[in-house]
């Protein structure tokens, strides 16, 4: 095994500590910003009391003080980057009154006294991006009011972290992590003058990425629609300070805003947030429908999103949301779950089946989130259909996806497959989904084709709000909705038992819920699971 001297990062990384990469890091402190873009985004009030209370919770972690321990070692990774991002100004702002304005400066001043050069992962450029653009961007929030002692020094920071981000960027940074750096860097051009370098540096990466990182139905690479939600609101910021500072708009990145938009609208459920898929939250309402109104760009949600891999039926008020597609390439599969033709079923604004969602601490949470079993699937032998890497990723994946997709007067049917299970038990999973024109009337097909003497479990996680209960001696199950609305659901072709479940789809608390299971063991060749689930007029 190679020494840690043979790692070119630890060689960069000894080099940013040196005191005399912090000279180099000096220069000419701006007396003022040149622009500041517009920030639209709400914040949650909720979550600026707890700020001025001393609570600072981000990633699943709360610690509480008076004042945060900014050094590198406080916390879980996922905190620091939460708190040393500053998005959470915004949660400040939403408090008002002078008591929040004093309460930001204090802590971006204890910031800044503790971090005068590098400070390993916290100054990472996608960490770096983040601070860069809410200091710069809610600089009216915290700043404008300040004497001009501490207005110096957020100016003179701004330029030494800008300055480091230009060296760096994109670094290790991939996906929408490498999105948010290229906005730090715009963001940094426009604001601080004589930073022509900086954005020429940084429109060349965004025209490589957005190639790279937006695909041809509007779908972002890494195929969850909260990462989906994020990359589509850096870029409106990008398109919003690149107009601030009077600089031309270049059409990828206009192209890129009005392709994703529509596709972010196909990820919502009937109440207005997003489905869980690929370590996604439903995130909130609100900044979703910000991010819309901000994009400038219609389009209705679309049908189909083959480039990315998602199936969307809508009938009635019915809505079916089904993944069918490959997760993404190594390096961009961090929030990647192993969830092959999972899907998830609404009626209106009520959930009904659902994936169990994501924690935001990962780890041991994530292991047991992404997991097959955590899904609207179908697991055999309790194995996961790909590799589940505890800190991010996936290992072994499926190496086939199919997907076929038919309309007929209203009617739709969606025929998919994958080959996940082929290499440990010799089986290929085939879905069928159907979904009649009045959206009362669903019905599926599971086909395992292989080998027999294999268990399976065919899944129905249920939305914490919908009461189940076994029917007809156990032969079919009954789900009551909040709103009084009933559907029976009747399987073939194993044993059905209602079992316990989680769902994590916000915060960090996960809410104790069911789901149904359908049972059984592959026979030979062919083993057929079929399944209706039929919205009953009266509800015993």
């Amino acid at each position: 095994m190679g020494s840690q001297r043979d790692n070119p990062g630890w060689f960069r990384s000894l080099a940013y500590r040196s005191p005399l990469y912090a000279l180099t890091l000096g220069g000419k402190v701006p007396a003022a910003l040149a622009c500041v873009p517009t920030d639209p985004w709400p914040g949650d009030s909720a979550r600026g009391a707890a700020l001025l209370a001393g609570r600072y919770e981000f990633s699943g972690e709360t610690i509480i003080a008076d004042e945060p321990d900014w050094s590198p070692e406080a916390g879980s990774p996922g905190w620091r980057a939460g708190l040393h991002g500053f998005e959470w100004l915004r949660d400040l702002r939403a408090q008002a009154g002078d008591d929040a304005r004093r309460h930001a400066r204090m802590l971006v001043g204890g910031w800044i006294d503790r971090n005068t050069g590098w400070q390993g992962e916290t100054w990472s450029p996608e960490v770096l991006g983040a601070r860069i653009s809410n200091w710069i961007g809610l600089h009216d929030f915290f700043c404008l009011s300040a004497d001009d002692v501490f207005r110096a020094r957020v100016f003179d920071s701004l330029a030494r972290q800008a300055r480091h981000l230009y060296r760096v960027l994109p670094g290790q940074a991939e996906g929408a992590g490498l999105i948010q750096g290229i906005k730090g860097l715009v963001f940094a051009a426009v604001a601080l003058p004589g930073s022509d370098k900086h954005m020429a540096a940084a429109l060349r990466l965004l025209q490589r990425e957005l190639p790279r990182q937006i695909l041809p139905d509007g779908g972002h690479v890494e195929r969850s629609p909260q990462r989906h939600l994020h990359v589509l609101r850096h870029l409106i910021d990008i398109r919003a300070a690149l107009r601030a500072g009077r600089a031309e708009v270049p059409d990828a990145l206009q192209h890129a805003i009005d392709r994703m938009t529509p596709a972010l609208r196909f990820f919502r459920h009937g109440d207005n947030t997003l489905a869980l898929f690929n370590g996604g939250q439903e995130a909130d309402a609100t900044t979703i429908d910000a991010v819309l109104a901000q994009s400038d760009a219609r389009g209705r949600p679309l049908k189909s999103m083959p480039h990315t891999g998602y199936e969307r039926l809508l009938a009635g008020r019915t809505l079916v949301l089904i993944d069918v597609g490959a997760a993404p390439p190594p390096g961009l599969d961090r929030t990647a779950h192993a969830g092959p033709l999972a899907f998830e079923f609404s009626v209106g604004r009520e959930r009904v089946i659902v994936n169990c969602g994501a924690h935001p601490a990962g780890g041991v949470w994530r292991r047991a989130l992404a997991a097959t079993a955590a899904h609207s699937t179908v697991t055999v032998a309790e194995t996961n259909a790909a590799e589940v890497l505890e800190a991010a990723g996936l290992g072994r994946r499926p190496a086939s996806f199919g997907c076929e997709r038919i309309e007929n007067q209203g009617a739709t049917l969606v025929e998919a497959s994958h080959d996940g299970y082929l290499r440990a038990f010799g089986l290929t999973h085939h879905r069928r989904l159907y979904l009649a024109d009045d959206g009362e009337d669903m019905r599926g097909e599971d086909l395992l084709e292989g080998p027999a003497g294999h268990p399976f479990a065919l899944r129905f996680h249920l939305h914490p709000s919908v009461q189940v209960s076994l029917v007809q001696s156990g032969a079919a199950a009954l789900l009551r909705l909040p709103s009084g609305i009933g559907w029976r659901l009747r399987a073939t072709g194993g044993t059905i038992e209602v079992a316990e479940s989680i769902y994590v789809g916000q915060g960090q608390e996960p809410r104790r819920t069911s789901q149904i299971i359908v049972t059984g063991t592959t026979e030979p060749d062919r083993t057929s699971v079929k399944w209706a689930l039929r919205r009953e007029r009266k509800v015993p």
